[in-house]
């Protein structure tokens, strides 16, 4: 196994043969919720333009049948009995449907799961209602429930007026679990809401910083703790009968740094002075409703209904892992995950058993990270890899030569009549949005007709080119049926042939090279990445970390008016967009 690697192919024979055990630092999984849905993934086209581009991503639906029958029959035989014995049991309860298969799919994928987990890693299952209480049981038995930790409630998306019988769902959870008690976590802190800074940070400083005036008595008895205290302004101070919150030495640095808070009164308590610009915020507790859902707007938005906010994924693994651990994803889908774990230097893995994620992955992590280094594993490298995809699944072939051109894929594992289009490609040359439709032939046997064909759909679509992508080599007639068609010549006077033919092989040693005039780049096909090279960031363990006093405030002299605007900013922090 090496890192930063992405794989295309069924996860659950990746991570047996590929990823070795005890080798991951933090897992990140945001399965099929078994909603019985099918998700496209939904292409950007340009204003004016239909929006018919769109593909199945995935299908969201699970059956009992021989694969069930197969993968049940080595849960019981494996060597956990705990989880051998709980799905035997769920079986009886709830006989051989749908959800049983689903639970059935994912019990021996969570058992693998950690199996490759490190003793000081840990996992995130991102799920719904739909089975989260099944999915707990199964991380009971595989993890134990000794190493539960949290059961985080994501807000991901805003109330709506949809539901009539029920009340509305707007969340989705997250259950982590640790593999033991060993795991990695550091706790993660959000902003000061601003109208908490203007009720608690009363106070300004000499220097103009925001303060507000903490105890520094304990809150329990501490007779260690308990010594009279002559302050830097000649006073000598008594302690609460509970004794100080800390020890004299700590006390003395506290007065030389100038942070006591000195009463007015001789027999006053004396304080501690907690300023604004170096507080962390608020602990994040285990209900995030603080980070919001991918607007139809976002930059990030990559056009996958189930796309999650790289700002979600930050936080995870910065929680639970350090800088050079490894993270995996094995349903990596538009590899939100692995985004986040390569902006965050951690070494990762994503697996996918779909070519259209794999390929959105490598294009969004090489516009996010220009130069940034990784492999794929099970795509087409030769001719022959690409013929044997190509038997096995004419779909994903399609899907995958739609890539070879940069083309978007037209449509999904549809039945009925051939539209004669399997990819799309916007561009533009001029002041007007042109089209590029491509066809993809898989077959041994390609002909003549098939170039006229493609010839009519590109009339048709009122389309300005055609690309006609095979796997067989064309014949002379065929390259002489292109020549028929004519050329395109652009505003600045270069021409190519109206319709082209690329062989499968000369893409993939790069002896063909399609070129679409496009002055936008590809801009108009999909959502520009951003470039993380060009943000600024701030590591996330830069702020000053404060130990936890109990907060209580006293009367003074409040900031002046003109501070309360300036200070009811909550200190900015480093943007997390995609």
């Amino acid at each position: 196994m090496s890192a930063n690697t992405l794989y295309f192919g069924e996860n659950l024979e990746i991570l047996r043969n590929e990823i070795k055990p005890d080798s991951v630092d933090l897992i990140y999984l945001d399965p099929p919720f078994n909603s019985k849905a099918a998700y496209n993934r939904l292409f950007r086209t340009p204003k004016g333009h239909e929006p018919h581009a769109q593909t199945i991503a995935f299908e969201d639906t699970w059956h009992w049948g021989d694969q069930a029958e197969r993968e049940f029959a080595e849960l019981v035989q494996q060597p956990n009995i705990d989880v051998s014995e709980m799905m035997q049991a769920l079986r009886r309860f709830l006989g051989e449907n749908d959800m049983m298969a689903y639970l059935t799919m994912m019990a021996n994928r969570v058992l693998e799961l950690h199996r490759v987990l490190k003793s000081t890693g840990s996992m995130y299952l991102h799920c719904d209602p739909t089975a989260s209480h099944y999915l707990k049981l199964l991380l009971d038995g595989v993890f134990g429930g000794e190493n539960f930790i949290s059961e985080i409630i994501w807000k991901r998306t805003h109330s709506h007026g949809d539901p009539q019988r029920k009340f509305g769902a707007i969340t989705d959870t997250i259950f982590c679990y640790a593999k033991t008690q060993a795991y990695v976590f550091k706790p993660q802190y959000r902003s000061f809401d601003p109208q908490y800074i203007k009720d608690t940070f009363k106070y300004t400083d000499h220097d103009g910083r925001l303060w507000q005036s903490v105890t520094l008595r304990s809150p329990n008895p501490r007779p260690n703790l308990t010594y009279p205290y002559t302050a830097s302004n000649g006073i000598t101070y008594q302690p609460h009968r509970n004794g100080w919150s800390c020890d004299e030495t700590r006390m003395r640095r506290y007065d030389k740094e100038k942070r006591l808070h000195f009463p007015k009164k001789t027999d006053g308590a004396l304080r501690l002075k907690m300023f604004l610009d170096e507080s962390q915020g608020v602990k994040v507790q285990n209900l995030w409703d603080d980070i919001s859902p991918i607007s139809s707007q976002a930059q990030e938005r990559l056009g996958y209904q189930t796309q999650k906010p790289l700002q979600l994924l930050e936080r995870i693994i910065s929680a639970s892992s350090n800088e050079g651990d490894v993270v995996l994803d094995p349903f990596c889908g538009c590899g939100t995950a692995v985004h986040a774990a390569e902006k965050l230097k951690r070494r990762w893995i994503g697996i996918d058993i779909t070519h259209l994620a794999i390929s959105l992955v490598e294009e969004r992590l090489r516009k996010a990270f220009p130069g940034v280094d990784f492999e794929v594993h099970g795509t087409p490298k030769d001719l022959d890899s690409a013929r044997d995809l190509a038997i096995r699944d004419k779909y994903e072939f399609q899907w995958w030569a739609c890539s070879l051109v940069n083309a978007e894929p037209y449509q999904g594992k549809k039945k009925g009549a051939d539209s004669g289009i399997d990819g799309v490609i916007y561009f533009q040359d001029d002041k007007t949005i042109k089209k590029i439709i491509v066809s993809v032939k898989a077959g041994e046997n390609v002909s003549v007709p098939m170039i006229r064909d493609l010839g009519h759909v590109v009339n048709r679509e009122k389309a300005s080119r055609g690309y006609f992508v095979t796997l067989t080599k064309p014949t002379r007639p065929m390259r002489e049926e292109a020549v028929k068609a004519g050329f395109y010549v652009n505003p600045m006077g270069k021409s190519r042939p109206k319709i082209q033919i690329f062989t499968v092989e000369g893409l993939l040693n790069g002896t063909e090279n399609p070129d679409t005039f496009d002055f936008t780049q590809g801009g108009l096909m999909s959502r520009q990445t951003k470039r993380e090279a060009d943000a600024v960031q701030l590591p996330f363990d830069s702020r000053f970390y404060l130990s936890e006093v109990q907060v209580q405030t006293t009367e003074e002299t409040p900031r002046k008016p003109s501070r309360v605007a300036r200070a009811a900013k909550p200190r900015k922090a480093s943007r997390k967009t995609a």
